[in-house]
């Protein structure tokens, strides 16, 4: 479905954010070139493509030229065919239930051969930002009932599920940033208050005695009930928030001891500060951490890191990725990809403000709720913030699959937007 006036597709192209990207991409490679634990003549050539920097210059090329070609389809493609890409999507998350290959636990990928494999699960993200936008612009849910809410939640909720069936709770929780674009769409405050509350919850179920937290929710929920005597409607959702807030203890708690991995449960534990695991699980946040505070405000310098060079931190082109650009540019380095990031989370933000189509607008949120996402996530992985949940920093982590499919998810809406006065 090419357009007619393909001839004229760079017209209205947002050439600042394919630099962006692009000067994202280089900073991937650059550092995942560094992450290689030793460099020596015969194997430090950049055209070596049996190593992790080689296949990433392959991924890259490759991405440009997807980038590209997306940009030379009708927009209108995407609303059209939303359904059939949704569809795909989850297909190949259940295919690789049934034949995936097993990866650290997770059987989350597609053996392509040649040393190839395919993640789905990063590729089910725009498939479901397509399909959410179509649902949205088509029938212009406001969010105020639970009709609409459970709709939109069943299209998150399908791959969110199969997703954790691999089991991959990491790349499963990011489907969670779909909430932000229902929020500009109309979904009540109260939903992010109760998320927000629900990890609040989380948090005080590990660190507050279960003899005081109950009471104290029962104290907090008193008083609200009290106060709001005479509004009925208001005194009957404090009792029902207060039941629920005390059943999610007891379910957290079921969800941690019958659920989780072992490994999954130390690493909850040591980001609340609960057990010290220093030569465990705790390894490689330890280790990233010397890293990134190595680097001191100019870094090491390329090539210079010795965390990177000797390979003490694990996952250094993928999770921790992060860690190889605080040890060797520092604090300025760091500084330039996070600015890096912002510059373009605030562009695709400025950008779905000013879309004609409401599809086009949700589509573009959905972009930057998922980058958003990764990065933050994948940030405060590396300085110790937040558990190791194992997702990639977009466009700088190594691999195809997430590579391409961020590039995908990118330029679908560059496409959408340089058509912006075309399609309604």
């Amino acid at each position: 479905m090419i357009n007619q006036q393909s001839n004229r597709f760079f017209f209205n192209v947002d050439w600042i954010t394919i630099l962006i990207y692009i000067a994202l991409c280089t900073v991937g490679y650059v550092n995942i070139y560094a992450s290689v634990p030793s460099h020596n003549t015969a194997d430090s050539s950049v055209f070596n493509f049996t190593s992790n920097y080689g296949k990433q210059l392959i991924y890259i090329i490759a991405g440009l030229v997807l980038g590209f070609s997306i940009l030379l389809l009708d927009a209108k493609f995407f609303s059209v065919f939303s359904p059939i890409v949704y569809g795909v999507t989850v297909l190949l998350l259940i295919i690789v239930l049934l034949v995936g290959r097993n990866v650290g636990g997770n059987q989350a990928w597609i053996s392509l051969g040649g040393g190839f494999r395919l993640q789905p699960s990063e590729f089910a993200k725009f498939g479901t930002a397509l399909l959410l936008a179509r649902y949205i612009s088509s029938f212009s849910p406001k969010f105020r009932d639970l009709k609409s809410i459970a709709f939109a939640g069943l299209i998150m909720g399908i791959p969110l599920v199969l997703i954790m069936l691999q089991p991959d709770a990491g790349s499963a929780l990011v489907f969670l940033a779909f909430m932000f674009p229902m929020y500009r769409e109309g979904l009540s405050g109260y939903f992010l208050l109760i998320f927000l509350g629900m990890i609040v919850l989380f948090v005080a179920d590990f660190l507050v005695p279960m003899q005081i937290l109950i009471p104290t929710i029962l104290v907090i929920g008193g008083i609200f009930v009290y106060q709001n005597k005479r509004k009925q409607k208001v005194m009957f959702s404090a009792i029902i928030v207060t039941i629920v807030a005390i059943a999610y203890l007891f379910v957290v708690k079921l969800a941690y001891e019958k659920v989780l991995k072992q490994h999954q449960r130390t690493r909850i534990e040591l980001i609340l500060g609960l057990k010290m695991d220093p030569k465990g699980v705790g390894y490689n946040v330890i280790q990233s951490k010397i890293a990134i505070g190595s680097g001191q405000l100019t870094g090491r310098g390329f090539l210079q890191g010795t965390q990177t060079k000797y390979g003490y931190v694990p996952a250094q082109s993928t999770d921790f990725i992060f860690s190889t650009i605080g040890e060797e540019w520092g604090f300025v380095g760091c500084s330039v990809v996070i600015g890096l990031f912002l510059f373009l989370l605030l562009r695709l933000i400025n950008l779905a403000e000013r879309q004609r189509s409401t599809f086009s607008r949700v589509y573009g949120y959905c972009v930057a709720s998922i980058l958003f996402f990764h990065v933050f996530i994948n940030i405060g992985m590396a300085i110790g913030i937040v558990p190791v949940i194992g997702i990639p920093l977009p466009f700088i982590s190594y691999g195809g699959s997430s590579l391409w499919s961020f590039t995908i998810l990118l330029f679908i809406f560059l496409k959408l937007d340089s058509n912006r006065m075309g399609f309604i």
